[in-house]
């Protein structure tokens, strides 16, 4: 590989899917885009974020989402483990092979995985330093 292309390869920015529950961490998910958009922000978000019922085609449209992004972004907050439409985008990330990392979306609160993580995922404490190497596959 070429400088060129190894340095352009290092600056491209991660393209990150949010997977959030709507209903009680929408602040969360604005917080995150915000961070993405600072200078030295290694990642975009492709905000696709779908408000509707749970049914077949909202899932093969998020399916379709989660295939075009590098990474998924969960925030986890008090009542992500009934956030049905977390749990079905972290298993597509899962069916999909597309890597996905937790953070703790309530600094003082207690925050709880979706249902379809594994026993192994660990929820990561949200700083800016974390998020960045989460970014890049440090977990």
């Amino acid at each position: 590989m070429s400088y060129y292309n190894y340095y352009s390869s290092q600056k491209a920015k991660k393209r990150v899917f949010i997977s959030f529950d709507y209903d009680h961490d929408l602040d969360l998910k604005n917080l995150l885009v915000g961070q993405s958009k600072n200078e030295d922000s290694p990642f975009e978000i492709a905000d696709w974020s779908v408000k509707e019922e749970i049914s077949g085609d909202w899932k093969s449209k998020v399916r379709e989402r989660i295939k075009k992004v590098d990474v998924v972004a969960v925030i986890c907050g008090q009542y992500t483990d009934t956030a049905t439409g977390v749990s079905v985008e972290v298993k597509i990330a899962q069916e999909e092979d597309i890597p996905y990392f937790l953070l703790w979306g309530r600094s003082g609160k207690t925050c709880k995985k979706p249902k379809s993580t594994k026993q192994s995922d660990k929820i990561y404490k949200w700083t800016w330093d974390n998020l960045k190497k989460l970014i890049h596959g440090a977990r």
